[in-house]
């Protein structure tokens, strides 16, 4: 039995909030059960430097948590950042420069920063599910200016965290079951099906390849619930 009493195949409870963020050109509140992130999306009207004078833009993220995210304070990390925040908000970047057309925003840089605000599992794969979110209303704020012709998104990107917990496979693990699987993988995936990155691996036994090809499974069936949300946000 899981410890929030959910199916294997059943997600925690899951919202989507837009325009949180007064000031921001896109901004979304995204939870997970009690995991809660806030994505915002900002326009800056220049590339990096080292992209500029190529005629296309670029997409970056940044992640956090807060020091009260967690059951005990965490220090902020106001120098360099760790390697797992560099590690989740390059995953981030990579996931929704996955589904844009670069090209198409001219010489802009967008950056979506996730802050989290409460953590109880998979802040990377709600924070990736919001930022696309946060991003689609960032470029509808430019169509709407006439900064960009058409939306340059070419797909949905979602994810979803999934794990062998007490021998039975399961999606989208809380701390409780995240902090003790013998198995966690995350999966990020697209509208349309598509793999952007698959992240898994053994807490103490290893998985087989059935294993595996049952997370896929479960993954699979959350992402769909997940696009369906955001279909139904950016139409709200």
């Amino acid at each position: 039995m899981r410890p929030s009493n959910r199916a294997p195949d059943a997600m925690r409870p899951v919202s989507l909030q837009r325009n949180v963020a007064r000031y921001a050109e896109g901004s979304c509140l995204v939870k997970f059960g009690e995991t809660h992130v806030l994505c915002t999306a900002s326009l800056e009207d220049k590339p990096p430097m080292w992209l500029r004078g190529q005629g296309k833009g670029w997409i970056t993220a940044e992640y956090a948590m807060l020091p009260r995210a967690t059951h005990t304070r965490t220090r902020r990390e106001t120098s360099k950042p760790s390697g797992r925040t560099q590690e989740i908000q390059r995953l981030i970047g990579r996931s929704l420069r996955a589904v844009t057309n670069l090209q198409a925003l001219g010489e802009r840089q967008i950056t979506v920063d996730c802050d989290v605000l409460q953590a109880d599992g998979g802040t990377r794969t709600a924070s990736i599910t919001g930022a696309w979110v946060a991003l689609h209303d960032c470029l509808a704020w430019m169509r709407g200016r006439s900064m960009i012709k058409d939306m340059p998104l070419k797909d949905h990107v979602a994810a979803v965290s999934c794990g062998i917990y007490q021998g039975v496979p399961v999606l989208d693990l809380d701390y409780a079951e995240d902090s003790t699987a013998h198995t966690d993988g995350n999966f990020v995936m697209t509208g349309s099906g598509g793999l952007v990155e698959v992240q898994a691996t053994a807490e103490g036994a290893v998985f087989s390849e059935q294993e595996l090809t049952a997370l896929l499974g479960l993954a699979r069936g959350g992402v769909d619930l997940l696009v369906g949300l955001q279909k139904q946000a950016i139409e709200a």
